[in-house]
């Protein structure tokens, strides 16, 4: 709860100070265009004597999505950060995290020899703000700051219309580093870092070599991106990367695709459907299988997907 509260207080205190100065974007130098939207999403149910069941329920999500688009002659640098954090409680159960972002990306590129395309270079982090659990077990953290955290650098050339609502960003020369700050996560090997050896001695296992909270992979690099009305007050925007290690299986592809479809009911007020498939071989999920008739828990590699239908205020800058 604690998270959320300074993610709360710290996206009113931006919105306020944008508010108050309204021409911000318009002082701006033309060479920059400027902009974001901010908002915090709620949903609630409760229930007294409802005969047919059910649990109370609240959640609260806080978001805060920046852009900053530089364009001067034959160059051009685009920059993007976003921020989610969010918290769910049914019944009588503790809170729960339910949404945790933090991403930022930064492009800088030179006209090529084509119209629309451009040499381009890459960074992106990504990362989360609190601790993740295997739900309902709230004892054992599997996720936290850094750990995983992703910084990727990629050289490429960038398809991007005149006005940069589709980009198409491909890389043969990616670099991807996974950092997992915490030791037990490591030693387990967790979201694809070398993990901890150990050594039998008289039946009882010693720990020879400690995991490696670093990981570096080579690879190519695909991002799209597109963001446009799609009807009046009906925004679209979509964000599909994929990542192939050129060094350890690189059939196995990481993809990870995001997609927001927000309507705009006034000033103050939307609604928005939002969706986040992944897929990484590295990233173990729980399974549970039937061996010989009985049923056993395991983990492996399997498709992620979230989806989230929300309500709530907004303010777009």
């Amino acid at each position: 709860m604690k998270n959320i509260t300074l993610f709360v207080f710290a996206f009113v205190i931006t919105l306020s100070s944008i508010a108050q100065n309204p021409d911000t974007a318009k002082s701006a130098p033309k060479n920059w265009k400027k902009g974001g939207i901010g908002g915090i999403n709620f949903s609630q149910s409760s229930f007294t004597n409802w005969a047919a069941g059910g649990e109370n329920s609240l959640a609260l999500t806080a978001l805060l999505s920046f852009h900053a688009n530089y364009k001067k002659e034959n160059a051009s640098w685009d920059n993007s950060l976003d921020l989610a954090y969010g918290m769910l409680q049914t019944g009588v159960a503790p809170m729960r995290k339910n949404e945790d972002k933090i991403d930022f990306s930064s492009k800088y590129g030179h006209y090529a020899f084509y119209k629309h395309w451009y040499y381009s270079a890459l960074v992106n982090f990504k990362s989360q703000f609190a601790d993740g659990y295997n739900y309902p077990n709230d004892s054992t953290v599997i996720s936290h700051f850094m750990a995983p955290g992703y910084l990727l650098g990629a050289l490429g050339m960038d398809y991007k219309t005149a006005d940069n609502s589709f980009s198409l960003f491909l890389s043969p020369l990616t670099s991807k580093t996974i950092f997992v700050n915490d030791q037990k996560l490591a030693d387990a090997g967790a979201y694809g870092v070398v993990k901890a050896k150990y050594d039998s001695v008289g039946g009882v296992y010693m720990l020879v070599e400690k995991g490696k909270t670093v990981s570096s992979l080579f690879g190519g690099y695909l991002k799209m991106t597109f963001k446009k009305d799609i009807f009046k007050n009906v925004n679209l925007a979509t964000k599909l990367e994929l990542f192939s290690n050129y060094l350890k299986n690189p059939q196995n592809i990481v993809v990870n695709w995001e997609t927001l479809i927000g309507l705009k009911v006034n000033k103050y007020i939307s609604a928005s459907v939002s969706t986040n498939l992944i897929y990484d071989n590295d990233i173990p999920v729980p399974v549970k299988r039937e061996v010989n008739g009985v049923k056993v828990d395991g983990t492996g590699p399997r498709v992620q997907f979230k989806e989230v239908l929300a309500i709530g205020i907004s303010y777009k800058f």
